[in-house]
Order: structure tokens, then C-alpha cells, then sequence
């Protein structure tokens, strides 16, 4: 990939008003840009990370702005290169004023504005971080649940990395100590036993395991879980919305029918983000009142394909009726299903959870919450989620399937082992893919165009 180093700027602030807004400047030869944006006195120059309070000027010598100028020489520097950060007022025009100004200042040197994550990209393509630190800013920026904001922080910090070169380099050693018996054929005998090569194999996956682990957990803290609340009209999933979220989002009455659309509120379990949707209340289009509950009724099995779990609400004073058979008879195969049973404050069953074959029953009021922890307790559970002491690592879905090759990889590689040394060559290769698999995660072997999506789902600025 050929790599573009003309100077790049953009504003690295959010959008909108605010009391701070910030250009930022990478690239090479920026002290003709300093000189015309910045009214320093004559001869003066910016001290290296240091903060200088000066005007920002126009072409004529018009003050635009007043503020702080920061001046990072390379290698130190988010990019890598030189960096320089103009610290104004955060009004949308003056920022567009100084962007223009600092655009017009360096025209001579080509300086043009940035892609989207084009400054962390150049970070990454100049050594200041890997692909999966680069990943993790994006994620710190995205997270929504303070413990994904902390791993997501961890993983910047390198700390996922770190396992992964750790896994890359004991893969490396036991490729390299294989391949070696290859090229020299008289030491061929016994090889597997007087290495230990199984042995090593045996403790590559077992660790690689503790990572996928890890991963997996981390991931949930991120994209959280779909959960849709289905059922028949005034079965109480608004109520139990409600409930769940400890606010009065969706609006509740004893007409059937009130929720005529979807209705969407994110809480938190353990840090997990759950995105709670309550739908219109099925029931036979014949009987649907007018043409917006038919069309929320559409919605309604639309949520219901695209759900992570779903929570299928029953009356539990009247008991399983002909319609619950056909709405559970539509449920696709592929998504957990939870039945729970609403309304034990008028049924008089108490609250109580039972594991039948098939589906998991939960019996709670969503009117007195009575059961609520039970109903909370079963989503962590479905959400495979376990409270451990490890770390966890905010992990993309690339990252899952890399670590999910690897572990098939490494896999077939300890068959070829069973075989002794008459398929030495066929391990190599299995640890040779499962390398290359796990090395793809920090990017020392990812496809340019993998580079490119990953990079321009960043904001500008960043």
C-alpha cells in the first residue's frame, strides 16, 4: 500500500458549540503554517509540547480567535509526526474560520483535509500503535456502559496486544523448531517426543482458549444484546419495559393495543448494554383494529427475526392460550426464547424460574417487580456472560473470527501430531495459518482494503 504523506488537518472536536474546539495539523514542514496562523512575537517560535496563549490571525492579520497553540515534534506524537493542535473557542463558525485559514497557510506545502481516522491510521502506519489499540480508540470513543469504556481503555493501553504477540511468538517458536527438523531429515526420529512438541502445542491452546474467553465476554460489553418483548395485546411487555428500565418509557393503559410501534430503551446489567424493544401486541391481522396496528404488528416480526433473545410474555392468569401456540410456532429456531409470566400479583403464583426442555420459564410482576432479578439473573445468563476476576478485552467480531481460525488451525495441528513424525510438514502448515490468523489482529498481516474499512468508520479529526 503506498502510503499518502502530504500534511493533513481537520477539526478534532465533536460538532456543534462548544467552550474548546480543536484544528489539528500532521505532517512534515508545519512551521510556515505556524508562522502565518499564529501572531507570535517576531522570531519567536512554539516550544515543543509546550502551550503557547496567542491569536490566531487571517491573511490579513485579522484576529479570527484566541487561544492555545501545541507543538508535538515527531516521532513524539499521536501520528508519529509532527503535530500541531490550535486550542480555541469551540463555535462551529470560528472553527470553520481557522480550518479555512490553516488550509489557505498551507497550501504550499499540499496540506489537505483528513479521511476519517485518517490521523490514527497514520498513527498505526508509523509504529504508535497496532491495529488492535487503533480498533480500541474507536471503541473508548463508542463505549456506552463504563465497564466497556474501561476495556476498551485497556485494550488502547496494549494490554490485548500483548497476549496476542505473546500467543503469535510461542506459535512462532514451536513453527520454527518443527520446520527445522523438516530441513534437516536425519533428526526426524522422535521428534514430537524429545521436544515436547505436544506438549508446547497442548499449552498454545489451552491459553488461546483463556483469550477466546476473554474476548468473548469483552465483546458483549460492547454490542450488548437485542432483546424484543413479544406477546399478545395487554400482556404487560410496555410494563415490563417500564420495570426493566426504572422509568416510565412506553406508555401503559388497559386497552389492548396501546403500543402501536417499536419502543427501544438500552439498560445495563454487570456493564452489559441491553437494548430492550417493546413491540405491538400480535394477534391475528383479522382482529387488528385498523391499518397502523397491522403495520406495527409487521414491525413486531421484524424486531422478532432480528433479536438476539426473545422474551415471549404471557398472562399468567389465564395460562397458555391457542394464540401464544402460534405465536411461540413462529419464533425462529436459531434465537433463544424465554417465556415469562406476567402478572403473578393477580395469578397468586409466586416468583420462581423453571428450566423445562425447550425453554426457560420465569414467573414475575412486572406491576409489584416481584421476580425481576430472577428475569435479570436469566438474561446474563443468556447472554453467557460470567463474572470473573479476568480481564477483559473489548473484542471486535474480526478479532473473534481470527481467534476462532486459529483455534481450528491449531486443532487440526495436534491430529497431524497424533500421526508421530509422518506428518511434520502438515503441522508446520497448521501453525504457519494459525500464525497468520493471530497476527492479523494487531496487523502485521491484514489486507490493504481490511486497512481501509476499518480505518474510515472513525470520525474526521480522529
Amino acid at each position: 500500500m503506498k502510503i499518502d504523506t502530504a500534511p493533513i488537518v481537520a477539526i478534532a472536536t465533536a460538532p456543534g458549540r462548544g467552550g474548546i474546539g480543536v484544528v489539528r495539523i500532521s505532517g512534515k514542514r508545519l512551521d510556515g503554517v505556524v508562522a502565518a496562523v499564529c501572531a507570535l512575537k517576531s522570531g519567536a517560535s512554539l516550544q515543543e509540547r509546550h502551550a503557547t496563549y496567542t491569536s490566531f490571525v487571517d491573511a490579513d492579520g485579522r484576529t479570527i480567535d484566541q487561544g492555545l497553540a501545541l507543538y508535538f515534534k515527531a516521532p513524539h506524537s499521536y501520528t508519529g509526526e509532527d503535530v500541531l493542535e490550535l486550542q480555541g473557542h469551540g463555535g462551529p463558525v470560528v472553527m470553520q474560520m481557522l480550518l479555512a485559514r490553516c488550509l489557505e497557510a498551507g497550501r504550499d506545502i499540499d496540506l489537505r483535509m483528513a479521511l476519517p481516522g485518517e490521523f490514527t491510521q497514520r498513527a498505526f502506519e508509523n509504529d504508535k500503535l497496532d491495529l488492535a489499540q487503533a480498533e480500541a480508540v474507536i471503541d473508548l470513543i463508542d463505549a456506552s456502559t463504563e465497564a466497556a469504556a474501561r476495556s476498551a481503555s485497556q485494550s488502547l493501553s496494549g494490554a490485548f496486544s500483548k497476549v496476542i504477540h505473546t500467543l503469535v511468538e510461542q506459535v512462532t517458536t514451536l513453527r520454527m523448531l518443527v520446520e527445522a527438523t523438516l530441513d534437516f531429515p536425519e533428526e526426524e526420529i522422535d521428534f514430537l517426543e524429545k521436544s515436547d512438541a505436544r506438549g508446547k502445542l497442548a499449552a498454545i491452546r489451552d491459553s488461546l482458549d483463556a483469550v477466546f474467553r476473554q474476548s468473548a465476554q469483552g465483546a458483549l460489553l460492547r454490542d450488548g444484546l437485542n432483546i424484543v418483548l413479544a406477546g399478545q395485546p395487554n400482556v404487560g411487555k410496555s410494563s415490563l419495559l417500564n420495570a426493566l428500565a426504572g422509568a416510565d418509557v412506553a406508555i401503559v393503559t388497559a386497552i389492548a393495543g396501546t403500543t402501536r410501534d417499536k419502543v427501544t430503551e438500552t439498560i445495563q446489567l454487570e456493564g452489559i448494554p441491553l437494548n430492550i424493544i417493546d413491540t405491538a401486541g400480535i394477534r391475528d391481522a383479522a382482529e387488528a383494529t385498523d391499518e397502523v396496528e397491522r403495520i406495527g404488528i409487521e414491525r413486531t416480526w421484524h424486531a422478532v427475526a432480528q433479536a438476539d433473545v426473545i422474551i415471549h410474555l404471557l398472562d399468567a392468569c389465564r395460562g397458555p392460550t391457542a394464540e401464544d401456540e402460534r405465536i411461540i410456532a413462529r419464533f425462529p429456531d436459531n434465537i433463544p426464547v424465554m417465556r415469562v409470566w406476567n402478572k403473578i400479583d393477580l395469578s397468586g403464583h409466586r416468583p420462581a424460574i423453571e428450566r423445562m426442555p425447550g425453554a426457560t420459564h420465569v414467573y414475575l410482576s412486572a406491576t409489584d417487580h416481584s421476580g425481576m432479578e430472577l428475569l435479570r439473573a436469566e438474561l446474563l445468563q443468556l447472554a453467557g456472560w460470567q463474572q470473573t476476576g479476568e480481564s477483559l478485552y473489548l473484542a471486535r467480531e474480526r478479532h473473534l473470527v481470527a481467534l476462532a481460525a486459529a483455534r481450528a488451525h491449531l486443532e487440526i495441528a495436534a491430529a497431524h501430531a497424533a500421526l508421530n513424525d509422518h506428518a511434520l510438514d502438515l503441522f508446520a502448515e497448521e501453525l504457519r495459518l494459525a500464525q497468520e490468523r493471530l497476527s492479523s489482529i494487531t496487523g502485521q498481516f491484514t489486507p490493504d482494503d481490511l486497512l481501509g474499512l476499518i480505518f474510515s468508520r472513525f470520525c474526521i479529526g480522529k
